[in-house]
């Protein structure tokens, strides 16, 4: 009965690997889905960036007046203008909570 239970905990364990090995970095998520606006520094300088007016996520005091709960729903959501317009596209489809949560963290690391 107890080699059963081994052998089954082992096998859930086995079947859990790829899930495990799959998982990719905050700054692996960050570099496919937000680089093409916030660029790799965060200053938001490349054409798209400028274009829809992205966050510079290296700005200290602009990011931490947002909070990780803001910036969590940004990333998740999306963010529209004042007109509906979208100008992030919402990533809560891609990333799975954990995922954007460790996002969060790596964003507030580009602030200087």
């Amino acid at each position: 009965m107890k080699i059963r239970s081994c052998l089954a905990a082992f096998l859930g364990m086995l079947a859990l690997t790829p899930m495990l090995l799959a998982a990719r970095s905050a700054k692996d998520n960050y570099k496919e889905h937000c680089t093409s606006c916030h660029g790799s520094d965060g200053k938001s300088q490349t054409r798209l960036g400028k274009k829809s007016g992205a966050k510079d996520l290296s700005d200290k005091v602009a990011l931490a007046k947002l909070s990780d709960e803001d910036v969590f729903k940004t990333i998740k959501f999306g963010r529209k203008n004042d007109k509906g317009e979208e100008k992030m596209e919402p990533f809560g489809d891609e990333l799975s909570d954990p995922e954007i949560t460790e996002l969060v963290a790596y964003v507030r690391t580009l602030a200087k």
